[in-house]
């Protein structure tokens, strides 16, 4: 049987940030054809698709994503953990879920399929254009770095784009001009007062101001400002939209982004579970199945240049996710 850590040191070694995963899907495609899988590579754009393998179908899929947030950070062993872009968010995953899956296959369990998506950390396109397959699976166990807890729910996410225009001017005459950063950064500082939606489950709502733009040179007064922001959901959208509404009345424009609504999911006895703060591509795979989220590792060290898996809990994951298709399998729908 496969090493589940040396398998993820392969898969973290091949660069695959987001729109740049097409030597990902053709290593995990061409591993899967060659030990007998039904094997569709889905174009989502050119030249980068979603991995889809099946043998007998009717089961449980196994689904994770292959790209990665930037920068790329090269493997690396450091004592009990495998380190690197991608060590939990998610190759390490997609890893313990080939190993799985080849286990379940090899002890003559053919009801299990997989699902490697593309495009997971901008927009999740991957996920739209997967739920356009003809999937046949009950269950859908889609894999995030939970700390090998079952998650009971997941927030949801919203972008959104705040844009404030002025008028440019020499910066020796700046009361020819207006600024529009001046009164960008005051109104941020008032997003903390915001009073958004508070669930008993998930939480707060949280909101990320992650990217700013303004201006064009030092020695102009800036023309145009904007701020794009991720809110991470914990019920319906419309409260959050109707307060950041109110917030930029007058001042700013909105241009509201991709969306992603909270969710709750399917748990099994056995396992600790949790509710998890980040949002996930399960509610765009509608036809996959009966959704639950699960994987090893922790979301806190993913998305950072610290990024890591401990060993011990990568080989006991494979376990876990054998344990959990053949739960999910005895289960009625």
């Amino acid at each position: 049987m496969t090493d589940v850590v040396a398998l993820a040191a392969e898969l973290l070694a091949i660069p695959s940030t987001t729109r740049e995963e097409a030597a990902a899907v053709d290593f995990i495609a061409r591993r899967l054809i060659a030990s007998g899988w039904d094997v569709t590579v889905q174009e989502v754009t050119p030249g980068r698709g979603n991995v889809w393998a099946s043998r007998k179908g009717g089961g449980v899929t196994l689904s994770t994503h292959l790209d990665t947030v930037p920068p790329y950070v090269a493997p690396r062993l450091e004592g009990t953990r495998l380190c690197g872009r991608g060590a939990c968010d998610a190759k390490g995953i997609a890893a313990a879920m080939l190993v799985a899956a080849e286990r379940l296959v090899a002890a003559g369990e053919e009801r299990v399929d997989l699902l490697f998506v593309v495009g997971e950390e901008r927009g999740s396109d991957g996920a739209r254009a997967a739920n356009q397959l003809p999937a046949t699976s009950r269950w859908l166990i889609n894999g995030e770095p939970t700390e090998s807890r079952l998650a009971t729910g997941c927030k949801g996410a919203l972008r959104v784009i705040a844009r404030v225009k002025g008028r440019e001017a020499h910066s020796a005459y700046p009361h020819l001009g207006d600024s529009a950063i001046i009164p960008m950064a005051r109104m941020l500082l008032e997003l903390d007062g915001l009073a958004l939606p508070v669930d008993t489950a998930l939480g707060e709502t949280t909101l990320n101001v992650g990217l700013i733009r303004g201006g064009s040179e030092a020695n102009i007064i800036p023309g145009f400002c904007e701020a794009e922001m991720m809110v991470r959901l914990v019920g319906d959208a419309a409260p959050v939209k109707s307060a950041l509404d109110a917030w930029a009345t007058g001042r700013a424009t909105l241009e509201y982004g991709s969306f992603i609504p909270a969710q709750r999911f399917h748990t099994v006895p056995g396992f600790d579970v949790a509710p998890m703060a980040y949002t996930s591509d399960i509610p765009l795979l509608t036809r996959w199945g009966t959704p639950l989220l699960f994987g090893p590792g922790s979301i806190h060290v993913a998305h950072t240049l610290e990024e890591y898996i401990a060993v011990d809990e990568l080989r006991v994951s494979v376990d876990h996710y054998e344990r959990l298709v053949r739960t999910l399998l005895q289960t009625g729908t």
